[in-house]
């Protein structure tokens, strides 16, 4: 399964409802793998972003279509990265003219 890396900026309205949030984690958590998704990691982080999660899905359409509906609810905004092990970069650059 592709592995994403998914970097999460906190909204004003999910700082307001900050103490809520271990429980927002958990759902998501959950709703990824309902979509067929296994989670790796899950981090609260310093800097710019405010937590990162990694994750393993099916699909780039299950991965965009986990992203728009957390989004949606309003407490983060996202960004997607689609991640490649050591292994498949290699792979990748041996197809290289």
């Amino acid at each position: 399964m592709p592995t994403y890396v998914i970097l999460m900026k906190l909204t004003d309205q999910g700082v307001k409802d900050i103490k809520s949030a271990p429980a927002r984690i958990e759902a998501g958590i959950k709703a990824w793998e309902a979509l067929g998704g296994k989670p790796i990691g899950f981090y609260s982080v310093m800097g710019e972003y405010d937590y990162v999660a990694v994750g393993e899905g099916p699909s780039d359409e299950v991965a965009t279509t986990f992203a728009l509906g957390l989004s949606s609810l309003g407490n983060v905004r996202t960004t997607t990265l689609r991640a490649y092990t050591a292994e498949e970069f290699a792979a990748i650059v041996k197809k290289l003219p």
